[in-house]
């Protein structure tokens, strides 16, 4: 008699629970007895109420596939990830894919004799055949970035990387630019903000050699202004000695003057100027690249600069202002460092999916 009592009590306490816990969370009765939607499904229907102009700014649409660094974490996908990422850039309207470089010292994308005589490590995956293969199924164009030996972030003379690339980019025209149709163009990714020694000449041999053997198929760069937040190798958030407007133009007037019949773009990193500056340097830009018959890019960084740990998603309003700002200077394009890590749903950083759903909101794009 007692053990059923207490099996009886046990029962119903835990029937009790059950509902305590399911009912509230499932369905609600109002006085009239319909049923309600659950928080969780209220909270799908909400936007941000924006106090801004939606739809205001220049949209993303090409990344870099930053798969070869020395700065951000790898996140270590196979395809079946880049496949989905492929599918989330498409979604938001991107068009374009650029890898950042196609090696970075003794690490590479891709199985280069060359670089495997000289003693680069093998890859477990080639990644330049894995992102022609999704760039064609997603009907996106696919911009091979030259390799970096490091030796110009060793000297500071940018001429070191010329050697190297005479092989890889007939090379890698042979194994690829001729198989498949998404090999849109060429990267040419040694990254400079001043009149650096060897950049000219540097930026014109490889510039032409990549349009010598591929027909023409266009080819562009993305320095970095020398701004008050270019502050490699130091535990400060910004400095003292920032390039002036005015030196900005008349350095870049003298490259531009030297490369533009070979390099067909430039999109300048814009994270290392203050939101306040943006209009001036974009101004100056786009004047430049329309001078010299080029094409003027806006490389909307979506990693935060604006603080210590290197590096974080960026606040979405910092990129709503970058994006305002490159639409009202006119610019031909935006494309972003990076969107796999900083913007991605599936990226290691939970904000990066957040910064997703708000620039969807931003741009309404469903």
């Amino acid at each position: 008699m007692e053990t059923n009592n207490r099996r009886d009590f046990l029962k119903k306490a835990a029937l009790a629970g059950a509902s305590a816990l399911v009912a509230p969370s499932l369905f609600a009765a109002n006085e009239e007895g319909r049923r309600e939607s659950s928080p969780a499904d209220m909270a799908g229907n909400l936007e941000s109420r924006l106090i801004v102009p939606k739809n205001n700014g220049l949209k993303i649409t090409g990344t870099f596939l930053d798969e070869i660094s020395h700065d951000i974490p790898h996140q270590n996908w196979g395809e079946k990830e880049w496949d989905r990422d492929f599918q989330h850039m498409k979604r938001i309207g991107i068009d374009t894919v650029i890898m950042i470089r196609s090696g970075y010292r003794k690490f590479m994308t891709y199985p280069s004799p060359y670089l495997l005589k000289k003693g680069c490590y093998m890859p477990s995956v080639d990644l330049v055949d894995m992102y022609l293969r999704l760039a064609e199924k997603y009907k996106m164009k696919f911009y091979f970035g030259l390799y970096d030996s490091g030796r110009y972030w060793d000297t500071g003379d940018l001429s070191w990387e010329i050697e190297d690339n005479k092989y890889v980019i007939d090379e890698v025209w042979k194994m690829y630019g001729e198989k498949y149709k998404s090999f849109g163009g060429w990267y040419i990714s040694g990254e400079i903000s001043r009149a650096t020694k060897g950049a000219i000449d540097a930026f014109h041999s490889m510039g032409k050699q990549c349009k010598d053997v591929s027909n023409g198929l266009p080819t562009f760069i993305s320095p970095w202004i020398d701004g008050k937040k270019a502050i490699m190798g130091t535990d400060k958030l910004t400095k003292e000695d920032a390039v002036s407007v005015q030196q900005h133009e008349k350095e870049w007037n003298e490259i531009f003057d030297g490369i533009h019949d070979v390099v067909d773009a430039c999109a300048f990193q814009d994270g290392h100027i203050d939101y306040d500056e943006l209009d001036e340097f974009f101004t100056v830009n786009k004047k430049l690249a329309d001078k010299y018959g080029m094409k003027c890019w806006t490389n909307a960084e979506t990693l935060d600069r604006d603080m210590l740990i290197r590096f974080l998603p960026i606040k979405f309003d910092k990129l709503r202002m970058k994006l305002e700002a490159a639409k009202r200077a006119g610019y031909d394009k935006a494309i972003t460092f990076e969107f796999s890590h900083f913007m991605s749903p599936q990226s290691a950083y939970l904000q990066a999916g957040h910064l997703y759903d708000r620039y969807r909101e931003y741009f309404e794009i469903k």
